[in-house]
């Protein structure tokens, strides 16, 4: 679960940085970032706490500028060591304090905190935000706390926190006990209410601090808090605290040391009620809290993945649908069976006449043949390709299809608006890899064309064997003159001397086709040339339409910018969300 998260993280930060959003997607993603990192830290920590078990206890003070972090933290620590300004957001780095311990780089901290790194207090670099500091208070046995580390943590809503923000998620994920300070000034505001909304899963023991307050103003504002807590979180209220304003150079007074005295008690009870051992529990909550929000831009584009593939498929269905219809089904534009005719009219030659025949018929016919040639290239224009009627239908078929995917895709784009972007980019990708795909195609159809004349040949060949098998009708054919008429014609064809389309309508052709129908044979024939359609459809469904034009569209998503996708797999998805269930009944998550 924990590779799935930093999966998660890592697409999310890449979709986030690259792509240009929509006014609604950005804060969106933003959101699901800040979640995620939690959960990342939170996993993290239940690995800690399984390698080292005794690290004690971790107080997060967290809060939003200005609100005196780490003046409190100095107070719990009754060491003045957090520094302390004016200035808003002054601290940007995580600094832990180690309470009545001396310990001073744990190998726990190093691990937590492995991408970041240690400085002392005085050195943490200002321009960098993947560091932090760690010292030792030292040990005092009149200290109201247990052995504990304090953190004092930037805040999480100023203009700058977006880039410290992670080790702010990482400091509250860590910690065994929240300690969320605010002002009178911030204590309302949305920010701080989101961050407690998105602490909640995580079942810390929390206590709030009402920090800088006038005695006028405490009970009001106390009252307030209490409510914005039950508007931001389902768990019964906490314990609140006011720290009255007092300036530093002033001697505390009897109601600062009381109002510090109540602090301390609201913490070790908070720091009693701690339950390490239901971290698994408070993962699982984590991680169902915020599942479907994660889990939804990825699944939008699956399913606008599902929707392309859909569309592609209609797409080749209805091609093929035209095919058979404009084709295959055609009494005019049909035209292969014909072509095996021809085969068959060839082998009807006399035995021993045709090599002679063949010969002669071919020194006789060259110049007319040549001159046909000639007037057919005057026609067509020079250097200009000879395309039977299949290749025309087919292109015109090809063109169709992109058009009709042209339009789906330009309705798309305008009806689903969050996944608007995809749509015209994959326009974008088709009207792009268009020309290359319309080649592809013709040359499959050329070599198509190519390795499916034995296909008809073999038809013509088992007509000429079905004939055998009756000699009396053979013998009658060849007896005729209309089949040696013919016989001339589909050579006539076969050297270019004439065109499909006249070989058809030949009047020798068109008796010859009339008499084989009405023969004995007529009812074979016709089996023959349903069985050669049908197979001529089957390799034109898998051999072009298929493996060509449905395999390159269906693969236009993979070439968009990766950057702007999320790209995790269907099957990665189920893995996680069972292993999320089976969090649901104690199992480990890692």
């Amino acid at each position: 679960m924990l590779d799935f998260i930093r999966l998660l993280i890592q697409r999310y930060r890449t979709v986030y940085g690259h792509a240009r959003l929509s006014p609604t997607a950005e804060p969106s993603l933003k959101q699901q970032l800040h979640s995620l990192t939690l959960t990342e830290a939170f996993l993290e920590k239940g690995l800690l706490q399984q390698r080292h078990p005794q690290i004690p206890i971790q107080i997060a003070v967290i809060g939003p500028t200005q609100a005196g972090k780490s003046s409190v933290v100095n107070l719990l620590l009754q060491k003045n060591l957090a520094v302390v300004s004016p200035l808003a957001g002054f601290t940007v780095h995580p600094q832990g304090f180690s309470r009545n311990s001396e310990e001073q780089a744990p190998q726990w901290l190093q691990d937590y905190f492995r991408h970041y790194q240690r400085f002392e207090r005085s050195a943490l670099p200002a321009g960098r935000h993947d560091c932090y500091a760690y010292a030792s208070a030292g040990s005092d046995p009149g200290c109201p706390l247990p052995p504990c580390v304090i953190w004092d943590t930037p805040d999480f809503d100023s203009i700058d926190a977006e880039g410290y923000r992670e080790s702010v998620l990482r400091c509250a994920a860590l910690a065994d006990v929240i300690l969320l300070l605010v002002s009178k000034d911030k204590y309302a505001d949305q920010s701080v209410w989101d961050m407690m909304s998105l602490l909640e899963p995580l079942g810390q023991p929390t206590v709030i601090c009402l920090n800088k307050i006038l005695e006028e103003n405490r009970l009001i504002i106390l009252r307030s808090l209490q409510q914005k807590w039950k508007s931001a979180r389902g768990d019964a209220p906490v314990a609140l605290t006011a720290l009255p304003y007092r300036d530093p150079a002033d001697v505390p007074t009897d109601a600062s040391q009381q109002a510090l005295a109540q602090l301390f008690e609201d913490l070790n009870k908070a720091i009693a009620a701690v339950e390490r051992n239901r971290h698994p529990q408070q993962a699982y909550e984590l991680l169902k809290r915020h599942w479907a929000a994660w889990m939804a831009p990825i699944t939008a584009e699956h399913d606008t993945l599902s929707e392309w593939r859909t569309l592609v498929d209609q797409a080749v269905k209805q091609a093929l649908t035209m095919y058979r219809r404009d084709y295959l089904d055609h009494p005019h534009h049909y035209e292969t069976f014909k072509r095996a005719l021809a085969e068959l009219l060839t082998l009807l030659e006399i035995p021993g006449l045709a090599t002679a025949l063949v010969r002669t018929r071919q020194a006789i016919t060259w110049p007319v043949r040549q001159l046909v040639k000639l007037a057919k290239r005057e026609r067509r224009g020079e250097g200009a390709e000879q395309y039977g009627q299949e290749m025309v239908t087919l292109k015109q078929i090809q063109e169709h299809l992109f058009i009709q995917l042209a339009d789906h895709i330009l309705v798309k784009s305008e009806e689903e608006f969050e996944q608007a972007r995809w749509w015209k980019e994959i326009g974008r990708q088709l009207r792009t890899e268009k020309p290359v795909i319309g080649s592809e195609f013709l040359r499959a159809v050329q070599l198509y064309e190519r390795h499916f004349q034995p296909e008809i040949e073999a038809s013509a060949h088992q007509l000429y064997d079905k004939l055998k098998k009756q000699p009396a009708t053979l013998n009658s054919l060849r007896a005729t003159r209309i089949t040696t008429d013919a016989a001339a014609v589909a050579l006539a064809l076969k050297t270019g001397g004439i065109g499909l389309h006249d070989f058809i309508l030949t009047p020798a052709v068109l008796s010859l086709t009339s008499m084989l129908t009405e023969s004995a044979l007529g009812n074979h024939m016709n089996k023959i040339a349903a069985r050669l359609k049908r197979r001529q459809y089957e390799i034109v469904e898998q051999d072009l339409f298929i493996e060509v034009l449905q395999k390159q569209l269906l693969r236009l998503p993979q070439r968009l910018d990766d950057s702007e996708q999320f790209n995790i797999p269907l099957e990665t998805l189920k893995t996680a969300e069972d292993k999320l269930e089976q969090s649901r009944y104690g199992l480990r998550l890692l």
